[in-house]
């Protein structure tokens, strides 16, 4: 019998999920974080959900891991500190970058730019040129340039190393003799060359997601080398550890410790992936996701059960070229602090948030300021008369004395303003839903929404009332969601080349033989970590634009619908997305831009477990009476322990739903059914 292990790292806790892949039967833990080694935080929870479950470590064969170790070293600006070498004439070319400025106009007087992650000081020139067409206009000076290598070297402060020299997405050459000659000079630190990390035309970005992935580099491979031995200490060498990418793809320990810069935003696709799984299931392939926590709220459109993929990453201020789940984040969260400005008197919540520390005030942790969960509180939505996850306390005349503030701020009464709290931090999470449906062309109330993260549960029902998105899906776990999508999703690696070419001047079979050049880049590192050639699957994707337009839209197709339909699969295709979203097709000129294979594992399937309450009727799942308060006035609702409910039954509207790690509400005038995956379907009642 073998155990694979889905782990989520945030700032506050630590998730896992332990999945037995022949019954499918699971098992979850939540232990606190370690900031300063996430891998101590792993590994106390590996214990605690072994422990707890009486499973010996040694029959865990897989462990899937979100991990925030990249995304925390850009924002903390703790990296490496970065040598870079360019191509003589391009020592400036992160200075001069693009001609933006955050804050609009206004930007321009108050915005400071941030010290470079390469910075001039430790940037040297090499003398070499690559043309347009990918041919040798200038040979590499390999003697002046070990010089400067060792310069630079002598200098002491170079961690990690960049070389990006221009035009070498179309031939790397230059950059491979210079990495050999840096390997010399400077032994062990790593060094990553542009034509192996984003091998695409446009010089700044692909010479900034360069020296991205170099800064993250040195702490990524720490940790993952780190992590990977100790495991192996615990569950036998046999044990594989992959790690989640930002575009909800895994990378084995290996490529990702190589290629950090597609970890940035590992956290946020596991919850993507979860919920597809999730929603996929029982029968939802279009599908809103709402991941709402204590400070924020992540929002995605899955469509065809695959979800938006960007070809762009921000985080913080630094923007590179790496895919990523297509995630939009609003401030907005269980921890959101309500104010009242002294000069509009108009309620406003968040972005401000209360954190973990000192929290809200209904969890007694020293917070006295009025926060979303306190409304909720108020309103009987948390209630406080049960202890959350079984062992949470919460203090309910805290939560009011905290809200008081903003009734009497505002001369209103307390339920007033606590549903005044609630309907404003909803508006701001519609808005967000709204970036990823209808300001991209679709109708949400076309699609379901799945509500996970610990407060999502709470406000899914009332956010499918405002998008028409039915019906509303509360995944089993939902606070423990992104562990399962970590532990349920495949390896993969891509290839990209920049491809600017006329769709008229191609033929299927040109593209397929360049495509399939890719497929077998792709595949390396695949083939690298054991998994055979029969156990790989490949999509293609081609970035596609009218010729003269500074933006492409991304398409995906197989090599079968290629040959099948020619070249017009993408323009039709190309033409009625860009209809979509901007209202009109020109329906000539097409361009390509960028093709790549993308190449997945094909993973072991696990079994589903299902419902796993044991209930006979709905009366021996209730807790006990209660009410809450809605649109102005009290209904008398229901508690109920979601661990009791079984498939098929049906939960009328006023309740709360219980379980370890979230609550669930259904409002008035809704029922919620269980399902044979075990999710809470909330729809209104006919």
């Amino acid at each position: 019998m073998s155990y694979r292990l889905g782990v989520d790292v945030g700032g506050t806790f630590t998730d896992l999920l332990l999945i037995n892949e022949a019954t499918g039967e699971t098992r979850t833990a939540k232990v606190p974080s370690t900031p300063q080694d996430s891998s101590i935080g792993v590994l106390n929870g590996v214990e605690r959900i072994c422990t707890e479950s009486g499973v010996d470590p040694k029959k865990i064969h897989r462990v899937m891991h979100g991990t925030t170790v990249a995304t925390n070293a850009v924002l903390t600006g703790k990296g490496a500190r970065v040598g870079l070498v360019t191509t003589r004439g391009f020592k400036q070319t992160l200075q001069v970058a693009r001609s933006f400025c955050p804050g609009g106009l206004g930007g321009w007087v108050s915005y400071v730019k941030k010290p470079l992650l390469a910075p001039l000081e430790l940037t040297i020139e090499a003398d070499e040129r690559i043309g347009a067409d990918g041919s040798v206009v200038r040979p590499l000076d390999t003697q002046s340039l070990r010089a400067d290598l060792e310069r630079l070297r002598d200098r002491g402060e170079v961690e990690a190393l960049t070389i990006c020299f221009i035009n070498a997405y179309v031939n790397g050459e230059h950059e491979q003799q210079a990495r050999e000659l840096a390997q010399e000079v400077f032994g062990d630190v790593p060094i990553s060359i542009s034509s192996d990390v984003v091998p695409e035309m446009q010089e700044y970005e692909r010479t900034e997601t360069t020296v991205v992935n170099s800064y993250v580099r040195p702490e990524v491979s720490r940790y993952i080398n780190n992590l990977q031995q100790s495991l192996e200490e615990r569950m036998g060498d046999g044990v594989q550890l992959s790690i989640l990418r930002s575009d909800g793809g895994l990378a084995s320990s290996r490529a990702a410790a190589d290629s950090p810069v597609n970890l940035l935003l590992s956290g946020p696709a596991g919850g993507v992936a979860g919920a597809i799984w999730f929603a996929s299931r029982a029968g939802h392939d279009d599908v809103l996701t709402f991941d709402m926590g204590g400070t924020s709220t992540d929002v995605a459109l899955i469509q065809n059960a695959q979800a938006r993929i960007r070809r762009e990453t921000r985080v913080g201020d630094v923007t590179v070229r790496a895919p990523s789940v297509d995630v939009r984040t609003v401030g907005a969260g269980g921890g959101s602090i309500a104010f009242v400005p002294e000069l509009t008197k108009a309620l406003r919540v968040g972005p401000d948030s209360a954190g973990a520390e000192p929290g809200p005030a209904a969890y007694m942790k020293g917070g006295t300021e009025p926060t979303v969960c306190d409304a909720n509180v108020v309103l009987g939505y948390l209630p406080s008369d049960v202890q959350l996850g079984g062992a949470m306390a919460i203090d309910k005349e805290a939560a009011e004395a905290a809200v008081q503030k903003i009734a009497d701020a505002m001369g209103i009464g307390l339920m007033e303003a606590a549903e005044g709290i609630i309907k404003i931090v909803n508006e701001s999470m519609f808005g967000a839903l709204r970036l990823v449906s209808v300001e991209q062309g679709f109708d949400p109330r076309d699609f379901a929404l799945v509500a996970f993260g610990g407060a999502g549960p709470l406000h899914g029902n009332a956010m499918g009332k405002l998008a028409q998105s039915w019906p509303v899906i509360v995944p089993p776990g939902p606070g423990v969601l992104c562990a399962y999508g970590d532990a349920t999703t495949a390896v993969q690696d891509e290839a990209s080349r920049t491809y600017v070419s006329r769709a008229d001047d191609l033929t299927p079979e040109q593209l397929l033989a360049d495509l399939e050049e890719l497929r077998d880049r792709a595949a390396v590192s695949l083939n690298t970590d054991g998994i055979a050639a029969e156990n790989q699957e490949v999509t293609y994707q081609a970035d596609v634009r009218y010729a003269g337009q500074a933006f492409e839209l991304t398409m995906d197709f197989t090599g079968e619908e290629l040959m099948a339909d020619g070249l017009a699969l993408l323009t039709e295709r190309f033409d009625r997305e860009h209809e979509q979203l901007f209202t009109f097709a020109l329906g000539e000129d097409h361009e390509l831009v960028m093709i790549r294979a993308i190449v997945r594992a094909r993973t072991r399937d696990i079994a589903e477990a299902g419902a796993e309450g044991k209930g006979g009727s709905l009366a021996e799942c209730k807790v006990h009476d209660s009410r809450i308060y809605v649109e102005g006035e009290w209904h008398d609702a229901v508690i109920y322990d979601r661990g009791k409910l079984a498939e098929g039954m049906q939960v009328p509207g006023p309740a709360v739903v219980i379980e370890m790690d979230s609550t669930t509400v259904v409002l008035p005038g809704h029922e919620a059914t269980v399902d044979a995956i075990g999710n809470l379907l909330i729809n209104p009642v006919a």
